[in-house]
């Protein structure tokens, strides 16, 4: 027997408000059945779990114990503009002047992800490192 991960939850003070920026963010569509209130909603990604969003009454106080890590499709300093333009926030900026490295970026409720160097990115450089 095994456990078969069914959603990442995210605890948060608007679940549809950010699960829209998380729809965004994936190009992955809400639930159907989402709207503004809902004190529930999940981001249906292509494939394996989803994106759930659960309305708590405590906010987000320490840093994230698990969080995601993003690759994109076009060049990491793209995906970063693109995301800050959705209203992210940079926490961190882990990019080395080699090209290697990442960007620690927090949603509008200050959970924390990575985004990674793209396919691209990795390929232009010589050795593609560990990471990413």
């Amino acid at each position: 027997m095994v456990s078969v991960v069914q959603n990442l939850a995210i605890d948060c003070s608007d679940a549809y408000g950010l699960a829209r920026f998380w729809s965004e963010v994936t190009g992955c569509p809400l639930d159907p059945e989402a709207k503004p209130g809902s004190h529930e909603t999940q981001v249906m990604l292509p494939e394996g779990a989803v994106l759930y969003f659960n309305q708590v009454p405590e906010p987000k106080t320490v840093k994230n114990r698990i969080h995601l890590c993003l690759r994109p499709t076009t060049s990491r300093e793209e995906e970063v503009e693109r995301l800050l333009a959705l209203g992210a926030g940079l926490v961190a900026d882990r990019r080395e002047p080699d090209g290697a490295g990442w960007a620690v970026l927090a949603d509008p409720e200050g959970n924390e992800f990575c985004v990674l160097r793209s396919d691209s990115d990795r390929a232009a450089m010589s050795s593609p490192g560990p990471e990413a």
